[in-house]
This record gives structure tokens, sequence and C-alpha cells, in this order.
């Protein structure tokens, strides 16, 4: 199939933004092992989608031909894992993200899906997980004499296993992890965060009920409650302003407004759900996955910045209806991490089509984002595409029959359903629907730049242009514009000199209440969820602050997360004021100074310090661990570390850890991420457990006793729960749990005499 060679006009890859031409080399073009590209242009790309997606279709020509019109131009945006892997005969999956299954409350369950969200994540798949089944902290555990560790401590494990299985690729892990509002552990979980570098592989989101919105309002008491036992009482109102104080001071957690995602789910008759994908845009029930694309608006926009400037109706229509069928012949087309994932995606046949380009359509057609005029428009073009995605998913069941779980009355009953259009329920009625949720909004941050720079999904946009240093072949860099889509059609229309007008706005422009009244306006015709972030400026008042939230509520929002710059987390993003023009811009970036590497400090001919004696179950002599310090400015900082053992086994490696330690160390600055980095590293073979808490490697139990050292000599600040402690003896107590079996995989394995054995399995190491 040569569809590239009757195209007059130039390639994509010749008209768009050199970022994008970057995006797609780096990310998305398909290459053979040495990297000899296979895609030679982004038109490849396009029609290597296309055939794999058509090819489940009766008549694959034909749809390989339409399926490509659709992705030509960038008007319909696949989700990058099918960008990156349809076509290609890469072992991942084409879901973007997972809702992993429900942890029953015993360790071999909590293992057991650990493992699971390590394979999920091995393919290129987030997951979400609800962790509100776990007994809480304290909680008798039977048969075995103990206190249950509490959710926050199996979260720390997953935290771990992300960095590694994050570490192994090139792709970032995601997770989500949810917690229900009556959960005992629940203001631990609303303060995870505030220990830095702490579960930052995670997004965290509190599941709030109908009931405790209720109490809040009323200022009635809350019972936290777990297996029918109530824990404690306390007050709604105070709960929540814990949730918005932690939100206040370092954007999370999140808040997912659960009985109104229950029930306006169309599957209200055959599935709970409690979780989300890690973006939120997504709630999906125990293995549910999330398949994602999107419309690029700013494509369809016609006679931009005039008086005529308006949405092509008809091409929306056209280009919603093919979108369907690809994303529906993608399920059949993708292979799962897990077969439950497969039996639940094929059961239901959910998808997520979404919008990009939101905020470039609305200024190219006179409209301010966050206007009463702009929600209305956003409004009726995201009901133009949730009737046209059901009108198709109808038809395409006509064809090939609904989804296996459609049930015809219980269907049309739900409240989404409802809401449509007589002759779209008519439809569904008569032919029964093949795709059981049809529209959801995700964030596209990448496939947006991929897109020739398109504001992202149905976010604002973040600014107009930046300037981005690119290094040459030869090794030189300089210096790049890169403009905002709609800002640079409106500067090739007018000129570059032309001050752009008043409804070109950028998200420091906009009040949250601007962002709640688009997100409220574009829910309504989103049968699944939006993902959207309310950028608030530092210096927004707490209560101010709080009542967005109240507000996503009171409007209709299935969730509501915010961001404002503090101290934990930093800025996003920062911009300078904008320049007049693109000169101005790389001027100004050339100005910037750079900053050169810190020195060495050179080494005083004393030093004092402090050695700590470390014992690890796999190891027969202990680790010694010294930190020497340095006094600077009046204050002590640690310089340089040496680990010494008997044990001769991981000489090599010691050596070149200290070496490494100390060599950042004595270039000075704020040195402790270098205890959070080690602590966070995780042993494949199993941590082991100490003070409630799970240490998940040897490098993370050394990490501990820096950062305990730092916190010490007032280097660092104290923590109410420091991740380790001292830990000068590891040796478990009777009915501990042990460290995890190289065998057997469960935790269990306790030194006996001089070896180490498993009570699980039988395991030794000395048979």
């Amino acid at each position: 199939m040569d569809m590239i060679a009757d195209h007059a006009k130039p390639a994509a890859h010749e008209r768009i933004a050199s970022i994008s031409r970057q995006i797609w080399a780096d990310k998305y073009r398909l290459k053979q092992a040495d990297g000899t590209p296979v895609d030679l242009t982004i038109e490849d790309t396009w029609a290597r989608i296309a055939k794999a997606l058509a090819a489940v279709e009766s008549e694959p020509a034909l749809w390989e031909s339409r399926f490509y019109a659709a992705l030509e131009d960038f008007k319909f945006l696949p989700a990058g894992r099918i960008i990156a892997g349809a076509g290609t005969d890469r072992r991942v999956t084409l879901f973007n993200c997972f809702v992993m299954g429900d942890i029953e409350d015993d360790l071999g369950s909590i293992f057991r899906h650990l493992r699971e969200a390590a394979l999920t994540m091995q393919q290129g798949g987030g997951i979400g997980y609800d962790f509100s089944t776990l007994r809480p902290k304290g909680a008798a555990v039977k048969g075995v004499s103990a206190d249950a560790s509490g959710p926050l401590s199996f979260m720390d494990v997953w935290d771990s296993m992300c960095r590694t299985i994050m570490s192994a690729g090139a792709r970032r892990g995601a997770m989500m992890a949810t917690m229900r509002c009556d959960h005992p552990d629940i203001e631990a979980f609303i303060a995870a965060k505030r220990e830095p570098g702490r579960l930052r592989n995670f997004n965290l989101s509190v599941l709030i009920t109908d009931a405790f919105m209720a109490a809040v309002e009323a200022d009635a008491d809350w019972d936290l409650v777990f297996g029918g036992k109530v824990y404690r009482s306390l007050r709604a109102r105070a709960l929540w302003d814990s949730v918005m104080r932690a939100t206040y001071d370092y954007a999370e957690p999140g808040v997912l407004f659960i009985d109104r995602i229950n029930n306006r789910n169309n599957l209200h008759y055959c599935e709970a759900i409690h979780s989300t994908n890690p973006c939120a845009e997504q709630p999906l029930p125990p293995y549910g996955a999330c398949l994602l694309g999107s419309i690029n608006l700013a494509t369809l926009v016609r006679d931009p910045f005039t008086p005529q400037a308006h949405l092509d109706d008809a091409e929306l229509t056209e280009l919603v209806t093919v979108a369907v069928r690809m994303m529906d012949n993608t399920i059949d087309a993708s292979g799962f991490p897990l077969e439950a994932q497969h039996q639940e995606a094929v059961a239901k046949r959910r998808i997520g089509l979404g919008l990009t380009g939101l905020a470039d359509a609305l200024m190219m057609v006179g409209l301010r984002y966050g206007s009463e005029p702009a929600a209305a428009m956003a409004e009726r073009w995201a009901r133009e595409v949730n009737r046209a995605a059901y009108i198709a998913s109808a038809h395409i069941a006509a064809e090939k029959s609904p989804f296996p779980l459609f049930e015809h009355k219980a269907y049309l009953a739900g409240e989404t359903v409802r809401e449509l259009d007589a002759d779209v329920r008519a439809l569904i009625a008569a032919h029964g629907i093949r795709n059981a949720l049809l529209t959801s909004i995700a964030p596209t941050g990448t496939i947006s730049l991929l897109a020739d720079n398109v504001s992202s999904g149905v976010e604002p946009v973040f600014a107009h242009s930046f300037t981005r240093k690119v290094t040459e072949p030869d090794g030189s860099k300089r210096e790049e514009l890169v403009e905002d889509y709609a800002v640079r059609l409106y500067r090739h229309k007018f000129g570059s000199d032309v001050a752009l007008p008043d409804y070109f706005v950028t998200a420091q422009n906009l009040s949250p209440l601007d962002h709640i009244r688009m997100q409220a306006a574009l829910q309504r015709h989103v049968d699944s969820a939006i993902s959207k972030t309310v950028n608030v400026p530092e210096d927004i008042p707490f209560e101010a602050f709080r009542e967005v939230y109240l507000e996503a509520y009171r409007q209709g929002c299935k969730g509501c997360t915010t961001y404002r710059p503090n101290a934990i987390t930093g800025s996003i993003l920062s911009v300078t004021p904008t320049p007049a023009n693109a000169a101005e811009a790389v001027a100004a970036a050339a100005a910037v100074p750079v900053r050169p590497n810190h020195s060495p400090i050179p080494r005083p001919p004393k030093l004092t310090g402090t050695t700590y004696k470390l014992r690890w179950l796999d190891n027969e002599h202990a680790m010694y661990i010294t930190v020497n310090d340095i006094e600077e400015a009046g204050r002590q900082r640690p310089f340089e570390v040496f680990i010494s053992s008997a044990n001769m086994e991981h000489f090599s490696w010691v050596v070149a850890l200290t070496r490494m330690i100390s060599a950042v160390f004595r270039r000075g600055g704020d040195v402790g991420f270098v205890a959070e980095e080690l602590k966070s590293i995780f042993d494949p073979r199993g941590g082991q457990w100490s003070g409630g808490r799970y240490v998940p490697s040897l490098i993370a139990a050394i990490g501990g006793i820096i950062e305990q050292h730092m916190i010490e000599i007032g280097f660092l600040e104290s923590r109410d729960a420091p991740a380790h402690s001292h830990l000068p003896d590891l040796t478990l107590p009777a009915g501990a749990l042990g460290m995890l079996c190289p065998q057997c995989g469960q935790p269990g394995v306790a030194k006996e005499g001089a070896c180490l054995n498993c009570h699980q399995c039988g395991w030794s190491k000395c048979s």
C-alpha cells in the first residue's frame, strides 16, 4: 500500500515544528533493534497504525484507507501506546493504563497483586489500586500474634517496585492509589506525601462519598470503619479540611466523588468502581483497561480568526465515526499483560474517546477560555462528539454484535444513557451498542506536542511560546523558539509583531472557577471522566482554595485535582514575561547565565563522624557504615561515607557506592536527595520488615542510616515517621514476616543457625 505517493503537499514532517519532529523520532518512530529507522516519515507511522488496526476487519483495505485519512495531519490522535506499538512485533500492550484487581486482606494476595502490577508495568501500562481493602495499622492479624502494618507500608512496597521497573526501561512508571474517606488510616494516607520523596511514583486520591459530603455540610461526626468495626469518630469537616490543607500545601491528594462515578456508570448493573487509572480520566472496575484516543479540534476549525470562524461539524462527525471503529479494533489487536485484563476488556469493550486542542480551537473561533461563551461552545462540541460516538458504536453493534455483557433494559436505564437524545436511545434499543462506555478526556501532553504543539487535552495554553536548547550533531547548542499551534497560525496570518487579542489567554490569566466552569461543562457530555488540573496561584487564600473543591462537587464534576506551587513539589513549569516577538525570545534565552558545576570541597586532614552497625539477614557478617561530617557556615553537613565488612562478597559495589556518595557529598549543596534515592532501591529477591515498615533492599537500609544521620546532625529536619530507623540489628523477632523467598516469592525466610530457610516452601540457601 502506498498512500503517501499521491500527496501533492509537502510531507507532514517537513511542515510541523522541529520539536514535533523530535518527539516523533524519539518516542514514536519505529526502528530496528540497532536503531535503523523503519518509519522513514510520519506518514509511514500513520500507515503502520492504519494497517495494524484494519487487519481485524473483513475488508481491511477499505478500512485501512479510512483509518489513514483520520490519522493524517493529526486529526485523530490515538494514545501514545497505540502510536508506538501498533503494527510492531514488540511485546507491549496498546492500552495505556489499568486498574488492577481487588487486593484481598491477606499476605499471599498482597504479594500476588504486587507481581501482577510488576508484569503490567513491564509492558508499559500504568496502574491504579484501591488500598481501602487492607486492614488498618495496628489491627490484629489472627494466627501470627502480630499487628497489621497498615496499607501505607504496602504502598511503600509498590512504590519501590515501580522504581525498579522504571529503571529497567525508558518509560516512567505511573500509579494511582485510592483510599475511602471512612478508612481508619485515611489521615495517614492524606499526610503521606508530607514526607519528601515518599510514594513519589503514586498519584493519591481520596474516594469521597455523598454521605461524607453531607456530613461536611452539616458539620456532623464521621465514623472511620473497617470490617464492620468503628475504630473512631471525628468531625467530617475536620477531615475534609485536612484533605484541603494537604492539597494546598503539596498538591495531593486529589478527590474522586466515587458515588457520582458509580451512579452515572453505564455498567452500574454489573460492576463497582473504586479506583481509576493514574490520571483519573478512566474510573475502572477490577482489571479494567484504559484505551484512549483524542479528536484534535484545532485541525477542524475553518476560517480561523475571522467572524466566520467555526468548527466543521460534518467532518467532526465523520472523524468520530472512524475513530470509534479504530479504537474498537484496537481491543482485538492488542496484547494484554494479564488474561484477566483481556477478559475484562473484551466483555465490555470500553473505550475513551476524548478531545485535544480545545484551548487552541476556542482561540481560533475568538472565544476566551474559561468564559461562559467558551464553556457553552466547549459543551456543544463535547455533546456532538458524544452523540456521534454512541451512534457509531450502535451501528458497529448492528454489524458485529453488542458487547457481551450488554443487558438491554439495564443499560438503557442508566443515568447517562437516559440523557442521550431520543433517536440515539432508539438506535441502541434496536441494535444494542458495541462499546459500554465511549467518551473520556485524557491529558495529551506528549501527543499534543507531536501534533504540531496543539494545546493539551482540555487544558488552557500554559504559555504562548517558550525557548528550548537544541543540541546539534556537532555537539554545539542553539536556542529554538517553540510556539503554541494557534499562536503560530495567528502570527503567520497577521505578522509576528502584531499583539495577540485579549482572548489569547494562558493558564496564568485564569481564575480557579474558570477551570471548574470548563470541566463541569464538558463533564455533562462525557460518560467516563476528565483528567484536568486546576492551576491556582501560590498566594491564593486557603478559604478560596477550599471553595474550588466544593464548587467542583456542586457543578457535577466526578473529581478535582489542583496544583499550587509549593516548597515540596516546586513549580511544574515557569514562565518569563512574554517576549514581543521571536527574535526577542531567543535573545532573552541566550542571556540566561549557565550555572557552573560545584567544585569538590578540599578534604580537611581531620574529620569527626559516627559509625553505625547494620545487620542484614542475607549477610553472615555485619556491615559498618561511617559517615564523616564537615562544618560549613556554622552547620554540620555530611562529607564522606565508608562501608566496611568482613564479608568480601559485595566488595566491588560497596567501594563504588561509597565513592559515588562521597563525591556527591564533597560538592556541597542540598544532598539530602542521596538518602532518598538509596531508600527507593528495590531488591527483586525481597527486602525485609523493620519497625512496621518494609525496607526494600540492603541499599535502602544504608540509605535509611544516612538519612537518620543527617537528621541527627541537623542537616535534615526531623520527620514524624522517618522512612527507616538506625536499623542497628535487623534480626527479625519471632513471628515476624521475614524476607521474600527467591523460590516461592513469599515472605517467610529466616536465619536459622548459619543458613537462610523458607518456612513457606522449604527452600534453603545451604542445600
